[in-house]
């Protein structure tokens, strides 16, 4: 464990893999992190059974001698008990990933799952990493890195930068580095089912019956493709479909008519518990529906259009897509009943069978 001086610290390579820390020999506490792009110099010490880190700054910019002399001045301090006062160090990417999925306000596991997976595909190498080592340049470098695909992009570094943001309450970090990020534009394609009678007839010709329901259910519901998945029989009614938890954070019950039980009817005994089972998924249920030339989303937009187009107010279709109202209020005062909005959900099955 040699002494730190500038030259020693210079020339140390960056890691190839990890974060490897090197510690001074004179003042004990003083450590470099030596990671892929950074080296960064921390005090540490441990107090009552918890290592304690305080950021001091990264190299070049805090010299090896500043570098010392602050962490002579963080011994002082926590010699004196001020220690117990300091906060544990930023914690690494992937705790604070955990720490923010643990929010008992957080959406469904489905997200949580998703959200990891993001993680361990496009910021792997970043999960071992303290969050302050995590750099504005590395930010702008991975965004520009996965250019092919814009929105998954754009998709991925916002995710961090709400990890990132959570952390912030507790922890003392800057601005997240996704600040220096120039996001692409994403337009979404708008695409509906056009020729109605063309899906009737591809989706008729799906080798997988479970592929053939989900795809009639998600067009007839207008449901995102997540929750169709996620559903499970206990949470279809004689009167309804339960969500328990959907995208914007609240369960959400749906009008359902003769016409969704005989869609479903094909699928009752396969499995107690999933209603579009999958024996090859680790969940369980259906992740990977084979391919249409219409995506599911694009079920989605269908249903919303058909059932604008067949006189149901906007105001209803976006109770019947759960989408937030924007009016207050729409979002604190009226609460319609199912009763009330089946008569629209029976209007736009209606007009759907009739367009195939």
């Amino acid at each position: 464990m040699p002494k730190l001086p500038e030259t020693y610290a210079r020339k140390l390579p960056q890691s190839k893999q990890g974060t490897e820390k090197h510690w001074d020999n004179e003042v004990k506490g003083l450590v470099l992190f030596v990671g892929k792009r950074s080296k960064t110099w921390y005090y540490q010490k441990d107090i009552g059974g918890q290592t304690k880190r305080v950021l001091i700054g990264r190299f070049p910019v805090i010299s090896a001698d500043a570098a010392r002399q602050t962490a002579l001045g963080f011994a002082l301090e926590w010699g004196r008990g001020a220690g117990k006062k300091i906060q544990i160090g930023a914690p690494t990417l992937e705790r604070a990933m955990e720490v923010y999925l643990m929010r008992p306000k957080l959406r469904s596991e489905a997200q949580k799952r998703n959200l990891r997976q993001q993680f361990d595909l496009h910021l792997r190498d970043w999960l071992k990493l303290p969050l302050d080592e995590i750099s504005k340049a590395m930010a702008a470098d991975r965004h520009r890195s996965m250019a092919s695909t814009p929105s998954g992009a754009n998709h991925v570094l916002r995710s961090f930068r709400t990890v990132w943001n959570h952390a912030r309450r507790s922890h003392d970090l800057p601005e997240s580095p996704t600040m220096a990020i120039e996001w692409y534009e994403e337009k979404p394609n708008g695409k509906i089912i056009e020729d109605l009678e063309a899906w009737r007839k591809r989706v008729d010709d799906l080798y997988n019956p479970i592929h053939k329901v989900f795809y009639e259910l998600i067009l007839f519901t207008g449901f995102r493709k997540s929750e169709a998945f996620n559903l499970e029989w206990r949470n279809v009614h004689e009167d309804r479909i339960h969500l328990p938890m959907t995208k914007n954070g609240r369960s959400f019950d749906l009008p359902i008519t003769q016409h969704h039980h005989e869609i479903l009817a094909p699928l009752r005994g396969l499995s107690r518990q999933w209603v579009f089972p999958s024996p090859k998924s680790s969940a369980g249920h259906l992740t990977m529906p084979e391919r249409m030339a219409w995506s599911p989303h694009a079920h989605r937009r269908t249903f919303a259009t058909v059932a604008m187009e067949a006189g149901v107010l906007e105001e209803i279709v976006g109770r019947l897509l759960n989408h937030t109202p924007l009016s207050i209020t729409g979002q604190r005062y009226t609460r319609p009943s199912l009763d009330a909005l089946r008569p629209s959900m029976e209007t736009v099955c209606t007009e759907l069978r009739a367009r195939m």
